[in-house]
């Protein structure tokens, strides 16, 4: 009986305080086309008194605006805990969150950078500025995620990965890549252009606060830990967290929370 009560105790707090889930539809015209954006805001977030930063989530290649979601169902308990809007855009099966030189229909840099971002802070009371904005994903979210903070420090301050495909150069006929940017072999130029590892070399120190985390059991734990190496030959300041783990929701779900902490300090120095 008194592990049945401690069990609803824990149930209780969990789900206590719990933050609001809207689904919204953006006509995008640089897709052209309708996109979907789960937007998790905490509870009460509609009093324009008081305004939040935002994390931007990032899904994985087949997911849907719906997959950080269902992997980590606790958003809505973070969102109201830690007073953050969560916002989870969907990038399509495969975009990998850039813009294609050979496919119009992949454009989703432009969408997320110029319409999605100031959308938000237009409809929700967002805190409009890169010391209050990051962004995160998971695999090829994670990619994304790096990939446009690194090209947009003006929009983010701070960005993170999860499980990440930070250089998929190493995968020339995995996930669709060579549809938005032709052969490698033939392209390799415009594949490195596209990489996070590759873009890396832009960056200065402390220009984005950054966090990166990979399972030891995870296939792109190679290409992470290149991205360290890289970061730490730049003397780029940033954290690296090896766990262990695979390329699953069990893993993504538990790291995301290590994630938000380290996205809450960088907003509290703004």
């Amino acid at each position: 009986m008194k592990k049945l009560l401690f069990t609803f105790f824990l149930f209780f707090i969990f789900f206590a305080k719990s933050g609001t889930i809207d689904t919204v539809t953006i006509q995008s015209n640089t897709l052209k086309k309708e996109t979907k954006v789960l937007v998790i805001s905490p509870t009460n977030s509609a009093n324009k008194n008081e305004s939040y930063p935002v994390v931007y989530l990032l899904h994985g290649y087949g997911g849907d605006y719906k997959q950080w979601n269902n992997v980590a169902p606790q958003l809505q308990y973070q969102a109201d805990l830690h007073k953050i809007i969560f916002v989870c855009p969907d990038g399509g099966k495969g975009s990998w969150y850039f813009d294609s030189p050979i496919d119009s229909a992949i454009r989703y840099e432009s969408y997320i950078t110029k319409e999605l971002v100031p959308y938000i802070d237009l409809h929700f009371s967002t805190q409009a500025k890169a010391s209050s904005r990051a962004i995160t994903g998971l695999s090829m979210g994670g990619h994304g995620a790096m990939y446009l903070a690194i090209r947009h420090s003006n929009l983010f301050g701070a960005a993170g990965s999860s499980s990440g495909g930070l250089d998929f150069t190493p995968f020339p006929k995995k996930w669709d890549i060579s549809k938005a940017l032709g052969d490698y072999l033939s392209n390799k130029e415009r594949w490195h252009h596209n990489t996070v590892l590759y873009q890396v070399n832009t960056l200065k120190n402390d220009q984005l606060a950054i966090i990166i985390d990979c399972g030891v059991d995870d296939f792109f734990i190679g290409v992470n830990r290149s991205m360290h190496q890289r970061l730490l030959d730049l003397k780029i300041n940033h954290e690296y967290i090896e766990r262990p783990g695979d390329h699953s929701s069990t893993y993504w779900k538990e790291n995301i929370d290590f994630q938000i902490l380290f996205f809450k300090k960088f907003f509290s120095k703004s």
